[in-house]
């Protein structure tokens, strides 16, 4: 009896891989929240059309008149697939991807990048739009987010110790930098600076450990960055899951994270292609495939990092 307890009691284990989207099968770019109310884990995701069949190889539609999906658990560490977000039309466009997902008073926050429309290439103007909702479930409009360019992607929002907000995004104008912006009211923003002028995008601000955070992806891995004020920052060496993983459906470099802050414990959530599986020996198109993954960050002298082969126990707390 006492063993049955103490496996009963037991930190889950997280599936490998953590959630695999079963209508296209394209998960990514996940934002992760605990409801009060249920109890649940919600996830949010772009859920790309990786299944859709196109005669050009150059054609990116597959990644356009994308919605956004929605996954819930109970543990962190197993997840069902709970639809599309209810997400308004009327403010926002064919395309939605990256959402960015925070509470701050009574209200939940959803950052998402607009594309107005479905395009084979990837010319096409892209904005940033705030939604809110009460129940994670309904979504209302809100605002597009003005932040001095037309090709702005991939939100990241955290709410200042001395008061107001920080929305860090991806300014494909500037070379794809990594800038920041600061508001009041969640509404009127001011662009402030440059955190990376190193192309990447995906970015995802966090505070854990007495410092800040900016994890972004770069196309080769994941760049890592550290500061004390949220304002200036140091990258730590080389990129962070930049190498193919060993698990299947883990082989390949990570991409475009979300961070689990859960006390003196954090995880990385990112997303993986599958062009690394014995499945695309076969099918070209099965590297446009992906799904996520999730590691726990271990930190060291300001220095992340992760070890994707082994198993992770979940200890999320509320």
């Amino acid at each position: 009896m006492l063993a049955v307890l103490a496996l009963l009691a037991a930190d889950p284990v997280a599936a490998v891989p953590l959630f695999r989207d079963p209508v296209h099968d394209g998960a990514a770019d996940p934002s992760t929240v605990h409801d009060p109310k249920t109890g649940e884990w919600v996830m949010f995701y772009t859920n790309r059309r990786a299944d859709l069949k196109l005669a050009d190889p150059k054609d990116v539609s597959w990644v356009h008149g994308t919605a956004i999906g929605v996954a819930r658990s109970k543990d962190g560490a197993h997840w069902r697939y709970s639809g599309t977000a209810a997400i308004p039309a009327s403010c926002t466009g064919a395309t939605l991807w990256a959402p960015e997902v925070q509470r701050f008073g009574d209200k939940w926050h959803m950052w998402i990048t607009v594309v107005p429309g479905v395009f084979k290439d990837w010319n096409a103007p892209r904005f940033l739009v705030h939604l809110t909702s009460r129940d994670l479930k309904r979504w209302d409009c809100g605002e597009r987010v003005e932040l001095d360019s037309d090709r702005i992607i991939d939100a990241s929002v955290l709410e200042l110790p001395q008061g107001g907000y920080r929305l860090w995004f991806n300014d494909e104008r500037m070379g794809k930098a990594i800038r920041w912006a600061d508001s009041k009211d969640l509404k009127n923003w001011t662009v402030r600076g440059t955190a990376v002028t190193t192309p990447g995008e995906g970015p995802k601000a966090f505070r854990w450990r007495g410092r800040w955070w900016l994890i972004s992806d770069a196309w080769k891995g994941l760049l890592v960055q550290h500061s004390s004020d949220g304002e200036h920052w140091t990258a730590q060496p080389g990129h962070l899951a930049g190498e193919p993983g060993t698990r299947p459906t883990d082989r390949a470099k990570a991409q475009h994270p979300d961070v689990i802050v859960a006390g003196d414990r954090a995880y990385l959530v990112y997303f993986v292609h599958q062009s690394g599986e014995p499945e695309a020996a076969k099918d070209p198109d099965w590297g446009r495939r992906s799904v996520l993954q999730i590691a726990e960050i271990a930190e060291k002298d300001g220095i992340l990092s992760i070890d994707r082969t082994k198993p992770v126990t979940m200890r999320l707390g509320k």
